[in-house]
Parts: structure tokens; C-alpha cells; sequence
């Protein structure tokens, strides 16, 4: 079976479960998806299917290569593409559908997505450093302190902790709970927060755990 899709994410909202208690949700349409390719063992070496995420894409968006791949499975052009694992002898196809029915209510999945880009940061905001004291005349706030020692190496070690650009990263959260399931409208209500912005891309898969 397909253990994942792709979705996008809406936002964050809040349910109330029949005992009364709020839980903050993510909302992520989570599809429609399409089977675009299908690779085996004998031919790829794995078992995995490549996911579409059914959009509106204009035509012109889409090169002569990418056009020739969408002609041969016999789907429409779409913007996002995924691979998928699958588990055994799956009888996907192209253009086969996936759908958010794949889930179930209180199941656990995994959420990939790109975190959000926040530029140039400091050590206090990318390394979350404590700093010095904020007193007056101690000359030292916000500074990285040492970076190494003078005499031996004599340089700065790879993988120091320094300034430098944050986020734009592929973060995975792992063995988040499904709360809600809207098969109407392709909606998946997922318990906590999601990496990424709202309106960006992730991979939810089942856990398996």
C-alpha cells in the first residue's frame, strides 16, 4: 500500500474534543494525488511510486521533457512531485488516485516539510546561546565568546557554532496524531505544528511505529 501524499499546508486552528478539551490542529490539504510513475525492484532497484499533487498548472510552466513524462502515464501536468515508498506487491498504476482515506482517525504519521527562512541570524537566535550580561559596562550581550584556542590549531574548528543563515532547512516531525479526517473536502487535521509556512508543500506518511 502507498504509505503517504503529499498536501499543503492551510494554517493552524483549534478543535474541541467531546471531553471539552481544546487541541491546536494543523490543517493540511492533504491531495488530491496522482500516480505518475511506478518503479519496481527489477527496473529501479525499490519499490516506490512518484506522486503528482493535483493543481491548476499552466501549460507553459511545464518543459518538453516533463510533458513527454505526464503524456506517458496519461495524466494531467501538475507542479509537485514526490516519491513515495510502498509496501509489497503494490498494485498502483498510473493515474491511479491517493486520496486523504488512506489515514485513519488517531493514526501516527511523519510530516516533511521545509522549515521557514529567516536570513542571516545571530548566535542568540540560530544556536539559542545565552549570552552575556544585559548590566551596563560588561561589554559583552550578544557575542559568540571563543571560537577556538591561539597557540594549537591555531583555527576554527569545523562545525563551531557561529552565525550564519537559519531555516530553508528539511525538517521531519515524527509521530504526530491525526485528529480529524475531512474526505469531502481532502482535509487532514493534524494534532501540534508542521514545518513550513502556511501554503507550502509536505510529505505526511504513516509511521509505521
Amino acid at each position: 500500500m502507498i504509505s503517504g501524499l503529499i498536501g499543503k499546508k492551510i494554517g493552524m486552528t483549534q478543535l474541541l474534543q467531546d471531553d471539552g478539551v481544546v487541541i491546536p490542529v494543523t490543517v493540511i490539504q492533504a491531495g488530491p494525488c496522482v500516480v505518475v510513475q511506478k518503479k519496481t525492484t527489477q527496473t529501479d532497484g525499490y519499490d516506490a511510486v512518484q506522486l503528482g499533487f493535483v493543481e491548476f498548472v499552466k501549460q507553459k510552466r511545464i518543459g518538453k521533457p516533463m510533458t513527454g513524462h505526464f503524456k506517458k502515464a496519461n495524466v494531467a501536468p501538475v507542479r509537485i512531485l514526490r516519491e513515495m515508498r510502498v509496501n509489497g506487491d503494490e498494485a498502483a498504476k498510473p493515474g491511479d488516485k491517493v486520496l486523504v482515506d488512506i489515514f485513519n482517525a488517531n493514526e501516527r504519521v511523519h510530516v516533511i516539510g521545509t522549515s521557514k527562512g529567516r536570513g542571516f541570524a545571530g548566535l542568540i537566535k540560530r544556536h539559542h546561546f545565552r549570552g552575556g550580561r544585559a548590566s551596563h559596562g560588561s561589554m559583552f550581550h550578544r557575542a559568540p565568546g571563543s571560537i577556538g584556542a591561539s597557540a594549537y590549531p591555531s583555527r576554527v574548528i569545523k562545525g563551531m557554532r557561529m552565525a550564519g543563515h537559519m531555516g530553508s532547512d528539511r525538517v521531519t516531525v515524527q509521530n504526530l496524531s491525526v485528529a480529524r479526517i475531512d474526505q469531502e473536502n481532502n482535509l487532514l487535521y493534524i494534532r501540534g505544528a508542521v514545518p513550513g509556512p502556511n501554503g507550502g508543500y509536505v510529505l505526511v506518511e504513516k509511521s509505521g511505529r
